[in-house]
């Protein structure tokens, strides 16, 4: 895995609804749920995702917020699979509550 340059990473991020760079290592999201217990499973959800593909984000639970950061340890920065596991964080997001 390679680390992608800061014009691949804004031409990626460009057309990802709220997800933001920090720090210029770190991709950011904060979902929002009805319920306190949504964002629990859309946890476990993302837990499982991340285990299958040996990448695993920091998430954060604030009550019915869910906050997931990724970046590519190895590669210090990153990579396409930070974008791979964002695309699948925002896919279950949209089936388990129909919107982004």
């Amino acid at each position: 895995m390679t680390k992608l340059t800061d014009e691949q990473i804004q031409e990626l991020l460009h057309v990802r609804q709220g997800w933001t760079r920090k720090d210029s290592k770190w991709l950011v999201k904060k979902y929002r749920f009805q319920q306190f217990m949504k964002g629990i499973e859309f946890v476990q959800q993302t837990a499982m995702t991340a285990e299958a593909l040996n990448h695993h984000p920091m998430i954060a639970i604030e009550y019915k917020v869910v906050t997931i950061s990724v970046t590519t340890w190895s590669e210090g920065g990153i990579t396409a699979l930070d974008f791979e596991l964002i695309d699948r964080c925002d896919r279950l997001f949209q089936t388990m509550c129909g919107t982004n």
